[in-house]
């Protein structure tokens, strides 16, 4: 088999990574990719968003499955493109990606089918939004309703900053037309974890448990970033919230998603809230998370491909998949900065001395090469991936890892993984 992975981050490295793995597939190809395919994946100089040229390339070398790694081409409808063309393709449909284009939707869809999550409103003007966040109170939750990269979410700690950011949003200064409507909801309290299944409309695979660290400073402080790392399994996620995130979130958003004309296949992503037993929603993301990809993967035991392809059919039929019983742990080393404005082009040091660590993959994400050289081309530049037999020896193996990599600048966490102990 001939496979195209569509984007060039960490999360479409890990993806290559485990698809290369597989007996079925001959040859991989990714757009745009980056330098740490090299040697697993041919790079195509194509954007996500280029769909007549992904299109044109996909016919042109006879693909037989392309994985759409990001969201923005998703929301575009590239598997409504390549399947009218005739071609197989792992995402959800157009008018399902809107479960992440449209945080309104989203919200929406959990209200009308009694998905638990937090109160909410949806604001186009400024002056009802206000007075929705002095009845609600602070801290409070203010959401870009459009794509963000992981960015478009505010907690106000007070009706100041709360005044601020819905000026700010919906005067069009931050986000552009992805803030000029926005989802105001209430504050949760809890631990967040992610919870991941693969779909075909019908039937639901949940993927194992993990937990993301969206906050750019140790202590889950500072501005929300697209993620500063990730682990798996998450201790947070136990049988019983299992269950309740199976039954109350997934089951209902699936069977929502049908009942709305919208069917959704591919990889579905909630964002939870878990506190005393209890589960609130807080998102829906349309595909696999970035960092969280990058552990599970790791830990995933079995072929990926027959699971991407059968869901590309629209038929899951009986598969399942094997998990590795040994925890993953993902520290994403970041260019000094971010999330606000970051250099590039800052030589990467000790990345084959990181290579030669057993049980250590280094993901890269925001890389480019210049004159042979591996540099920095992104916000989130690394997810350095370690393997251990428990959460505490995956923490110490990534961060091994992280220990030998530097350039000027980097930032990372150094409490990765550090809640679930």
């Amino acid at each position: 088999m001939k496979i195209l992975v569509v984007g060039g981050g960490g999360r479409e490295h890990a993806l290559v990574w485990k698809i290369a793995q597989s007996p079925l597939v001959s040859k991989i190809f990714c757009a745009p990719g980056n330098p740490g395919m090299a040697g697993l994946a041919d790079n195509v100089p194509l954007a996500v968003d280029d769909l007549d040229g992904l299109l044109a390339f996909a016919l042109r070398e006879k693909i037989d499955l392309t994985v759409v790694g990001p969201e923005l081409p998703l929301s575009l409808g590239i598997v409504d493109r390549f399947e009218a063309a005739g071609l197989k393709a792992f995402g959800p449909y157009q008018n399902a990606a809107i479960i992440e284009a449209s945080k309104a939707f989203s919200k929406d869809l959990m209200e009308k089918y009694d998905i638990p999550t937090a109160a909410y409103g949806v604001f186009s003007e400024i002056a009802p939004a206000l007075d929705f966040v002095k009845q609600l109170g602070t801290p409070i939750v203010i959401k870009a309703d459009g794509l963000a990269a992981g960015k478009g979410v505010i907690i106000a700690q007070n009706f100041v900053e709360a005044e601020a950011t819905v000026h700010d949003m919906l005067g069009g200064n931050a986000f552009g037309a992805a803030g000029s409507r926005v989802v105001i909801e209430e504050f949760l309290r809890g631990e967040e974890a992610s919870f991941l299944a693969l779909t075909d409309g019908q039937k639901i695979v949940p993927l194992a448990s993990a937990q993301d660290h969206k906050a750019i400073f140790d202590g889950d402080l500072g501005p929300n970033t697209g993620g500063m790392g990730a682990y798996s399994p998450a201790p947070v996620v136990t049988e019983e919230i299992h269950q309740i995130a199976m039954e109350q979130v997934m089951r209902r958003a699936v069977d929502g998603m049908a009942a709305e004309g919208r069917p959704y296949r591919g990889v579905l992503y909630a964002g939870l809230m878990i506190d005393n037993g209890r589960v609130k929603t807080l998102e829906f993301n349309a595909r696999f998370g970035d960092p969280e990809c990058q552990p599970l993967l790791m830990r995933m035991k079995s072929d990926i491909v027959p699971l991407l392809l059968a869901i590309a059919n629209g038929d899951l039929g009986d598969l399942a998949i094997d998990w590795h019983d040994q925890a993953a742990v993902c520290v994403v080393m970041a260019a000094g900065g971010y999330p606000g404005d970051y250099l590039k082009g800052d030589e990467i040091h000790g990345l084959d001395t990181a290579a030669a660590i057993s049980d250590l993959i280094v993901f890269h994400a925001g890389t480019a090469e210049k004159n042979g050289k591996v540099v920095t081309n992104g916000g989130r530049v690394l997810g350095v991936t370690g393997r251990g037999d428990s959460v505490k020896a995956a923490i110490a193996k990534a961060y091994e890892g992280v220990r030998v990599i530097h350039w000027n600048g980097a930032q990372y966490r150094t409490d990765i993984g550090k809640k679930a102990l």
